[in-house]
């Protein structure tokens, strides 16, 4: 049995393919050996002045466009990030396989081994390597720039290439809350931005369930009427849906008040001679807004909860009926609790989508009527407030970044809390 020393294994692959070489994989070292001699020639030629301009962010205006340098720079940034986990992933490797080769279990030396090790081990690596490569530059690299925006100047009066950008640190970020205007307009942008998630969220998914109930009940005729008429809001483009109730909300000759409300009032007499002004009173602006989301999402919680009704075993409810439960407790016991173990991502989905539901904000009344300040409209969201923010008349693109690292971590915060105490990925009790 060969006597390999992990530790000199490991040490030694501090030059990449030293290790693999001790360990007689030659040509994996000969391998890694070329991957370092690459990149060391890629760094010295592109990375390196790039990240020197990325710490800069230029020093003549006019010629140095800080942008186009700090874009560049968070570029090879990030190819230098996937060599440096090659690199630590060379040392674990040298050191893994001086471990196995003490053990008596067979590593591949040749070509011909590692090729057959690669197909019969990692042939799925292989098919998800350009998934991985896809996501770094289509979502990582985005992200990158987004941050290193945020901790920059970049607004309306320093604008590349005439001027210059300088690093500013957590400025921005301070800003949000040491600058009266901006403070203030996001304190009531996050505020109306929670309560428009939870409530139009909330509301969409609980009149989706209850359609779903009402229409998987045996003594329902008409079922496939009643589907596809639940399914006119999804099949008709949401846009035009946004569009049209904003033709229909208008104060003065919207359809709300001048035709549904003096029905109503035959019914409800306090509404005789009401015009609620659905666009140019902030409350009644929000209330619409919250109502038409409930009419936009509901059709899809209604087909999801529907295929899961259907999906519940008759055993389960035919059981509870004998030992004498009623159907709110066989709603409370069997139909919802499946319900949330099969859809809780998607059902959390909801509440994420609608925290950055632009569309809706920017169609109905482009995030008006009125003005909380820092160019926020009175029922902007956090993700308008951003639109506004960058392509208002005076941008603040750095003040746009740092809302949106905001938006994202308090998003995935929320999210990760809520699957982890949902169990939302937990299936084996379904």
């Amino acid at each position: 049995m060969e006597n390999q020393q992990p530790s000199k294994a490991a040490l030694l692959s501090v030059i990449p393919g030293l290790g693999q070489i001790y360990n007689k994989q030659k040509v994996k070292g000969f391998i890694f050996l070329a991957v370092t001699l690459v990149f060391v020639l890629y760094f010295l030629a592109l990375a390196a002045p790039e990240l020197h301009n990325l710490i800069t962010l230029g020093d003549k205006p006019g010629r140095d466009n800080s942008l186009f340098m700090l874009i560049r720079g968070a570029f090879h940034s990030i190819l230098v990030a996937v060599y440096v986990l090659f690199y630590f992933y060379n040392i674990k490797d040298a050191h893994t396989i001086a471990k196995r080769i003490n053990n008596g279990i067979p590593v591949p030396r040749t070509f011909k081994d590692m090729i057959k090790g690669i197909y019969e081990n990692g042939f799925p690596y292989l098919l998800i390597i350009p998934s991985y490569v896809a996501m770094t530059f289509a979502i990582i690299f985005p992200v990158v720039v987004t941050l290193m925006i945020a901790f920059t100047n970049y607004d309306f009066q320093h604008l590349p290439p005439n001027k210059l950008l300088d690093w500013v640190g957590l400025t921005n970020f301070t800003n949000i809350w040491s600058l009266s205007t901006f403070r203030s307009a996001f304190g009531a942008v996050l505020s109306w931005t929670i309560i428009w998630a939870l409530s139009a969220s909330t509301l969409q998914i609980v009149i989706g369930i209850f359609t779903a109930i009402i229409a998987n009940q045996p003594f329902i005729k008409g079922k496939r009427i009643f589907g596809v008429i639940f399914l006119l809001p999804w099949a008709v483009p949401a846009f035009i849906t946004i569009l049209t109730f904003s033709n229909m909300f208008n104060d003065s000759v919207g359809a709300i008040n001048t035709q549904v409300l003096p029905i109503l009032a035959k019914v409800l007499p306090f509404l005789d001679g009401a015009l609620i002004p659905w666009k140019t009173d902030p409350t009644w602006t929000k209330i619409a807004l919250i109502m038409m989301q409930g009419w936009l999402g509901f059709p899809y919680i209604y087909v999801l909860t529907l295929g899961i009704l259907q999906s519940i075993p008759n055993d389960l409810y035919e059981a509870a009926y004998i030992d004498g439960a009623n159907a709110w407790q066989k709603f409370r016991n069997i139909t919802f609790p499946m319900i949330l173990a099969v859809a809780a991502p998607t059902l959390i989905s909801q509440y994420t989508f609608n925290f950055n539901n632009f569309s809706i904000m920017y169609l109905f009344n482009a995030g008006g009527p009125g003005s909380v300040g820092g160019g926020a409209g009175s029922t902007d969201i956090l993700i308008s407030w951003i639109y506004r923010l960058t392509t208002g008349t005076s941008p603040q693109y750095s003040m746009a970044a740092a809302v949106t690292l905001i938006i994202s971590i308090i998003v995935i915060s929320i999210s990760m809390i809520a699957f982890k105490k949902l169990h939302a990925f937990d299936m084996e009790d379904v």
